[in-house]
């Protein structure tokens, strides 16, 4: 059984674009930060969030079900559902944007996580991060799709030059900008730990040290998230903050919020 906190805040916005949700029984978390014009970030957030979770609870429920982009076989049963899962989000965001011109442009992050048994599989897009807290070690599991990333992976490019490069920050994808989607998902042991799912205005204000120390010190889950969030306000955070925590063992909430 899988214990879950969240907690999300519009910082300086007038609007709230983060969308998180979970389902203890499924055994998925998820975040999602939702950017457009008209509120479309915030349609396009809890649009791919209710995809997500729609086909992992079909695929869970019934094998009476298609597999719309095909099967990967070098891929564990989960990680096809949850790439899959993020794929459909994808499409129907993509799609969304079309029918209506209000929402043309519009995209999100994503970040998912899914529990079966010893197994934890989880998948991104975007900044939207999932992190790995055990023994007082904070690890970031996921990896940024940015331009600050795609350039680190070139060596000869020094730190301070990325670091001072104006599209650093910049996405080098999310869901809704194209028909098709690359996916990537990881099976790792679930081990004992903590895992936070964080959209970027959590992290961007907040240094990785300070979440570690956070965490270390609020036992409490529901203190943990707030701590988090209430650190990142105080640190200036202009963007929406959203923060969830996962335990596994104890007793959650069956379903959680679309905020």
């Amino acid at each position: 059984m899988l214990t879950v906190q969240g907690l999300s805040h519009p910082g300086k916005r007038k609007t709230n674009e983060d969308a998180m949700s979970w389902d203890v029984g499924l055994g998925c978390v998820a975040v999602a930060d939702g950017m457009g014009g008209h509120q479309a970030g915030e349609v396009a957030s809890r649009l791919a969030l209710e995809s997500i979770f729609w086909f992992l609870r079909k695929s869970a429920s019934t094998s009476e079900f298609t597999w719309p982009f095909g099967v990967d076989p070098q891929l564990s049963l989960a990680a096809n559902r949850l790439r899959t899962a993020v794929k459909i989000g994808n499409r129907r965001v993509f799609k969304r944007s079309e029918e209506h011109v209000e929402y043309a442009g519009m995209g999100t992050t994503v970040v998912a996580l899914l529990v079966e048994g010893m197994t934890l599989t989880y998948a991104s897009v975007g900044d939207s991060r999932l992190y790995s807290f055990s023994e007082g070690r904070l690890e970031q599991l996921t990896r940024d799709d940015t331009w600050a990333v795609m350039l680190a992976a070139d060596r000869n490019i020094p730190p301070e030059v990325i670091q001072a490069h104006p599209m650093r920050n910049v996405l080098t994808s999310v869901l809704g900008a194209f028909p098709d989607l690359e996916v990537t998902t990881t099976d790792v042991t679930a081990a004992d730990q903590l895992l936070l799912l964080c959209s970027d205005g959590l992290h961007t204000a907040v240094t990785h040290e300070t979440i570690a120390d956070i965490l270390a010190r609020e036992r409490e889950l529901s203190r943990a998230v707030e701590a988090l969030v209430t650190t990142a306000l105080e640190a200036g955070a202009s963007d929406n903050v959203t923060a969830v925590l996962v335990q596994s063992g104890g007793n959650g909430d069956r379903h959680g919020p679309l905020p």
